[in-house]
C-alpha cells in the first residue's frame, strides 16, 4: 500500500557524478533536495576508470570547481598519482589527469552529501513516475513510497534497462554487479520522453601480485603536483606508480580468432558503442594495420590490490579475456578479479532538452550525464552541476543558466548535446571547442567564478581567494608594463644564453615575456623588482601576453558569436510557415526549437542560407 514517505522541491535520480553535483549545487541554493540511490555504498563510483580527468575532461573538472561545483575538491583529496598532459604542446590543450583511489573518493562524497544543509539521500528505486495535476511531480519508490517534488533530475547513469554483456553471458544489471533500474523507462516512455539504447564497457580488474611489473615500463606521477581546485592550499602527493605495456600480435591472433563470439560483433549488442573509448576487439578489427596497442595499468587504490587496465576494454568471454591477457608482456600469469564486461542502457536523445537541461515538453523535468547521451565522469558531473543550479533558479523564481560556448567547456558541452544530437556517447574533446585558447584550464577561475557568485555557490572564502589572484594579477601586469630593464652585460648574456637577439636600448619586461625563448623563470635573475607571485599568477600571464594577437583575434569571433546569439527566436514559432526554409531546415528547427539565430546556426541540417532566411523573416516580423 502506497503511502507519502515526504516533500521535497528537487529529487535528484541517482547519485553517481552527476546526480552528486546536481543534489549539492540546488541544496547549497537553498532548495529542499533528496537524492535516490539503489545503493548507499555506491555514491560517487567509478565503474570505469580510476581516474579523473585527461584531455579536455580536466577543463571540466576545473570549471565546475570554478563555478562552486565539488568535484576538483574530492579529486584533490583523494589522488594517488597526478600528471599534466600535452605539455609539449600549446597552452590550450594542456590538461592535468590523476589517478583517483576509488573508494575513498565514493566515502569522501557520500559524506559530503550526509552533511550538507537541506539535502537528504534515501536508498531507494524510483520506479514509477507522474506529473500531478499541479506541476509537481510523484515519485513511487520500489517499497512503494511516495515522494513529491517540484523539479526532478534525472542522473540514472546506466542504470536504465541495465544489460552486461560477457560472450554468450548476458543479464539485467547494473554496473559493478549493482542492480539494474528495470521498472523507470516505461514511466518515462509514458511521459513523452524519446529514449534509446547507448552501450559502454570497461576492462578486467586484476590482483597487483600476478603481475611483472619488471617487464612493464614504469610511470611516475609528474611534480611538481598541480591541483584541481582554485582552492586546494596543499597539493596531493603522488603515492602510486602507474605502468605501461603492449598487446602484440598474438594478443591480435587470439582475439581474431575468437572475434565471432563477441556479443558486439555477433549481433547481441545492439546499443551504439562510444566511438572514442573502443572496446579491443573493436580497436583490432578498426585498426588493423596497427601492430600494437598500448594499455595502462592502473591501481584502484591505497587499500585494494585490484589493477585496472586501461585500453583492454571488452565484452568477450571470460576465457578468451584470460587467453588474450596472458600474452601481453608482464601478464603470463595474471589473475582476473572481476573480468571486463559491456553494458547497455537507456538514455534520452538529447535534442529534447533545452540548454538549461530542462525537457522542452516537461516543465521540471531534468536531465543529466549518461542520460543524456554522454559518456565520462567528468561530462556527467558538469551536465548534474548545471542541471541543478537550474532546477533550483526555476523554483526561486531566478533567472536561469545558460553558458554559451564561449564561456566555457561545459557551455560547448551542453550546446553540443541539445543543439547538434549525438549518434553515439559524447565525449569532450578540446577540438570540439572552437575558442579553445581562451577557453584553458589555468583561467576556468576568471571565466566562471563571477558567475558561480552570482547564482550563489561560491561563498565569501573562495571569493575572497578568487578576488586576491586577480587583483595580484592586475597589479603584476601593470609592473611588467612599466618596467623598463636597461642593456646590461648580464642582461644580454642571458638573452643570447637564452637563443634570443640582445637589446641595445632599455626593454620592458612585458616584451621580453613576449619572446617565445623566456619565461618568468628565465628572466629572475635580472627582474630584481618582482614580488612573490602565485605559479598561477605567472601562467596566466606568461600565456596572455605570448599569444595576445591571437587571443584578440578569438575574441572578435566571440564577440561575432554573441551577437548572433543576442538575435532570439520566438519561442513558439512554427517554421513551416516560414518561407524560403528548406524541408530539412524546418524539421530540425521545429524539432531543436533554438532559443537564438546563432544556435540555430549551429544546426545539422540547418545551411547558411537557411540562417539568411531567418534574419530576413526577423526583420519583416519586427523582431530585432
Amino acid at each position: 500500500m502506497r503511502f507519502l514517505a515526504g516533500e521535497t522541491d528537487v529529487a535528484v535520480i541517482g547519485a553517481g557524478h552527476a546526480g552528486i553535483e546536481a543534489a549539492l549545487a540546488a541544496a547549497r541554493l537553498g532548495c529542499r533536495t533528496t537524492v535516490f540511490t539503489i545503493n548507499l555504498d555506491w555514491v560517487g563510483n567509478m565503474p570505469c576508470n580510476p581516474s579523473i580527468g585527461g584531455t579536455a575532461k580536466g577543463h571540466l573538472v576545473r570549471e565546475i570547481d570554478a563555478l562552486g561545483g565539488e568535484m576538483g575538491l574530492a579529486a584533490d583529496a583523494n589522488t594517488l598519482q597526478s600528471r599534466m598532459l600535452n605539455r609539449g604542446k600549446g597552452p590550450a590543450v594542456h590538461s592535468l589527469r590523476a589517478q583517483i583511489d576509488r573508494r575513498e573518493y565514493s566515502a569522501y562524497m557520500k559524506h559530503r552529501l550526509e552533511t550538507t544543509e537541506n539535502l537528504a539521500i534515501r536508498q531507494a528505486e524510483i520506479v514509477d513516475m507522474v506529473r500531478m495535476e499541479d506541476g509537481r511531480f510523484c515519485l513511487t519508490t520500489k517499497l512503494e513510497e511516495e515522494y513529491y517534488a517540484r523539479a526532478v533530475i534525472l542522473a540514472t547513469g546506466t542504470f536504465l534497462k541495465g544489460r552486461v554483456f560477457v560472450g554468450d553471458v548476458s543479464y539485467e544489471s547494473g554496473p559493478d554487479g549493482m542492480f539494474p533500474s528495470v521498472s523507470l523507462s516505461s514511466a518515462l516512455l509514458k511521459m513523452g520522453v524519446q529514449l534509446r539504447r547507448f552501450k559502454t564497457g570497461t576492462p578486467s580488474r586484476v590482483l597487483r601480485s600476478s603481475l611483472d611489473f619488471s617487464k612493464m615500463e614504469e610511470q611516475e606521477g609528474e611534480e611538481p603536483v598541480v591541483p584541481f581546485s582554485f582552492e586546494t592550499d596543499t597539493p596531493p602527493e603522488n603515492v602510486l606508480p602507474c605502468h605501461i605495456t603492449w598487446t602484440n600480435e598474438q594478443t591480435r591472433a587470439v582475439i581474431m580468432d575468437n572475434l565471432h563470439r563477441s556479443p558486439l560483433y555477433g549481433g547481441k549488442i545492439k546499443g551504439v558503442g562510444p566511438r572514442y573509448c573502443p572496446s579491443i576487439e573493436d580497436k583490432m578489427v578498426r585498426f588493423a594495420d596497427k601492430e600494437r596497442h598500448q594499455v595502462f595499468v592502473e591501481p584502484c587504490g591505497r587499500q585494494t590490490e585490484e589493477m585496472y587496465l586501461q585500453g583492454l576494454s571488452s565484452s568477450l568471454p571470460v576465457d578468451v579475456q584470460q587467453g588474450f591477457l596472458r600474452t601481453i608482456a608482464g601478464f603470463e600469469r595474471i589473475e582476473v578479479m572481476r573480468p571486463a564486461y559491456a553494458i547497455e542502457y537507456d538514455c534520452c536523445d538529447p535534442l529534447q532538452l533545452d540548454a538549461t537541461l530542462e525537457f522542452l515538453d516537461i516543465t521540471g523535468l531534468y536531465g543529466a550525464g549518461q542520460f543524456n547521451g554522454s559518456s565520462g565522469y567528468e561530462e556527467a558531473a558538469a551536465q548534474g552541476l548545471v542541471a541543478g543550479v537550474n532546477a533550483a533558479l526555476k523554483i526561486l523564481d531566478r533567472p536561469p543558466l545558460r553558458l554559451d560556448r564561449a564561456s566555457s567547456y561545459i557551455g560547448t558541452l551542453i550546446d553540443d548535446l541539445v543543439t547538434k544530437g549525438c549518434a553515439d556517447p559524447y565525449r569532450m574533446m578540446t577540438s570540439r571547442s572552437e575558442y579553445r585558447l581562451i577557453l584553458r584550464q589555468d583561467n576556468a577561475d576568471e571565466r566562471l567564478t563571477p558567475i558561480g557568485r552570482e547564482i550563489g555557490l561560491v561563498d565569501d572564502t573562495r571569493w575572497a581567494n578568487y578576488c586576491a589572484r586577480r587583483d595580484q594579477k592586475r597589479a603584476e601586469r601593470a609592473r611588467l608594463e612599466s618596467t623598463v630593464l636597461s642593456p646590461t652585460e648580464e642582461l644580454n648574456t642571458l638573452l643570447v644564453s637564452r637563443e634570443t637577439t640582445p637589446v641595445t636600448t632599455g626593454v620592458r619586461l612585458i616584451d621580453l615575456l613576449r619572446r617565445p625563448q623566456l619565461d618568468y623563470a628565465a628572466l629572475e635573475s635580472v627582474d630584481t623588482t618582482r614580488p612573490p607571485l602565485l605559479p598561477l599568477v605567472q601562467e596566466q600571464l606568461e600565456v596572455e601576453i605570448r599569444y595576445e594577437g591571437y587571443l584578440r583575434r578569438q575574441q572578435a569571433a566571440i564577440d561575432e558569436m554573441r551577437r548572433l546569439e543576442g538575435r532570439l527566436l520566438p519561442e513558439t514559432v512554427d517554421y513551416t510557415a516560414v518561407t524560403g526554409l528548406r524541408l530539412e531546415a524546418v524539421e530540425k528547427l521545429n524539432r531543436v526549437r533554438p532559443r537564438s539565430l546563432g544556435q540555430a546556426a549551429r544546426i545539422s541540417g540547418v545551411s547558411p542560407a537557411d540562417v539568411a532566411v531567418l534574419i530576413v523573416w526577423l526583420g519583416k516580423e519586427g523582431h530585432s
